[in-house]
């Protein structure tokens, strides 16, 4: 393990962090909200951290092995989270403790969007555009814009890539070379970025509004700059702009590659698992509209599916914005949108959960056992369209799955024992473990009164949803650090 050139990448990824600073640092000299000198403490502080790790280490360079780049990975998202809490912690407007500054980075870098902060309408604007910012950094993930990068600075990126790009088939790459596959994913994703700005401000947002959830709306973040969330803006066309556009973000970008690149629109429903992510979300807007007009909770039918689209698009690509409150709802509601996003986006897209292609092997692989036993010598293939998929990957999928369903267990339990009752514990790790945001029972709109221990087990379960379980989870096993 080459620990120095470790450190060298690390120590470059947090000076690139660093000057992200300034856009936010800016913000507050424009706005005179106050908040400038927390960000040019941040900037210089980040600055610092990382010149310290890469000046000692700048001359070590040596060829990335697979574990290497897992341990980058984990220790980049680990350094970065914690560097992000600084403009939390040097904010005087915001008075929030280590705990709550550090749950606050990790919640937006991870893009879960669950928060602890409860006056967002009256926050500086620097800061609510920061909360935005992490968001949308860690919605690709930094490790993707820094594999664009580093080649440049004579570090190679392939095996950040396969730690960081998530889903069981991503061994498949776009381009041959792996830092124009990253570039080409950037591309894509300010792209979708700005048209979603623009669309959101024509709408009716003001110029801050529509770029601030632009950002969280194409990492699929759900954090907001008002307490309402989207409800705040009360239009119904803002509201189907930030739905469409999730469901473009939780796409498997290299569909919409594939479409820049002269392909039809075909393209899209010739992948199964797009075909299995629409037929989901539009089994779940049938049900909600079905259960919300048999009690009567909204007075016309328009109103009834209006909310029912929007809440199922973003409790199921686990973005977790609000355009009302789910208070009033019939319990069975909220817990089956809860439980959408244990199955969350497709794999290559900025959503969180199991991701579908995963459900979808799993389901393909029990229907498969099923007909082993009528047929006990009988060979089944396990086919994703006209593919046949190696065995490998449905035992990675079988362990990905168990993996995930022991750390929900672990965390669920850890949780429980500092106090919190059973169905919110519940809430809680399926909110974070699966980045969606908002909870249920007494976590529904924030995590203010959750204590600092649980807090701390949230942010962890965090970034096990981020990471994708295994490359946190390799971390723990003895065989990780031997030679």
């Amino acid at each position: 393990m080459h620990f120095r050139a470790i450190t060298r990448i690390v120590g470059l990824l947090v000076i690139i962090f660093s000057f992200t600073i300034v856009v936010p640092g800016i913000l507050a000299l424009i706005y005179h909200d106050g908040s400038g000198q927390a960000f040019s403490q941040t900037f210089f502080t980040a600055l610092v951290i990382g010149l310290f790790l890469w000046i000692p280490t700048r001359n070590d360079r040596h060829e990335l092995k697979a574990k290497e780049g897992f341990l980058i990975v984990v220790l980049f998202w680990t350094v970065l989270g914690s560097v992000g809490a600084l403009p939390f912690i040097f904010s005087e407007k915001l008075n929030l403790s280590i705990t709550d500054a550090f749950f606050e980075s990790f919640s937006g870098l991870t893009t879960t969007g669950a928060t602890t902060l409860t006056v967002l309408d009256t926050l500086p604007k620097s800061i609510l555009f920061y909360r935005q910012m992490l968001q949308w950094l860690g919605g690709m993930g930094i490790i993707v814009l820094a594999v664009a990068i580093l080649p440049l600075l004579g570090v190679g990126g392939m095996q950040l890539y396969r730690a960081e790009i998530p889903g069981p088939l991503k061994d498949n790459k776009m381009r041959p070379r792996i830092a124009e596959t990253a570039k080409i994913l950037w591309l894509i994703y300010v792209l979708l970025t700005i048209l979603c700005a623009i669309l959101l401000w024509i709408a009716g947002m003001d110029v801050f509004d529509a770029i601030s959830h632009s950002f969280s709306t194409i990492a699929i973040g759900g954090f907001s700059t008002h307490n309402a969330s989207i409800g705040y803006f009360n239009n119904s066309t803002i509201d189907i702009i930030i739905a469409f556009f999730l469901i473009i973000s939780s796409c498997n970008f290299s569909l919409h590659f594939a479409l820049l690149t002269g392909r039809s629109l075909k393209i899209y429903w010739r992948d199964p698992e797009f075909k299995v992510f629409i037929s989901f979300h539009l089994a779940l807007i049938l049900i909600c509209i079905l259960v919300l007009l048999y009690y009567s909770i909204y007075i016309t039918f328009e109103q009834t599916l209006h909310q029912a689209f929007f809440h199922v698009v973003s409790m199921a690509t686990t973005a977790g914005f609000t355009i009302d409150s789910f208070s009033g709802w019939p319990l069975f509601l909220p817990i089956l949108l809860l439980c959408t996003a244990f199955v969350g986006g497709c794999a290559g897209s900025t959503g969180g959960g199991l991701k579908v292609i995963r459900i979808l092997l799993l389901f393909l692989q029990g229907s498969r056992e099923l007909k082993r036993l009528v047929h006990p010598n009988a060979v089944y293939a396990i086919k994703l369209g006209q593919r046949i998929l190696p065995e490998r990957i449905i035992q990675a999928v079988w362990g990905f799955f168990s993996a995930y369903a022991l750390v929900f267990i672990i965390s669920l339990l850890l949780l429980i024992a500092t106090g919190v009752d059973e169905f919110s514990a519940f809430s809680a790790i399926g909110t974070t473990l699966n980045n969606l945001g908002p909870g249920l029972g007494t976590f529904s709109d924030n995590f203010t009164s959750m204590n600092n221990t649980g807090k701390w087990i949230l942010v962890v379960t965090m970034l096990f949803g981020r990471l994708e379980i295994f490359t946190l989870l390799v971390l723990f096993t003895p065989t990780f650090w031997r030679d």
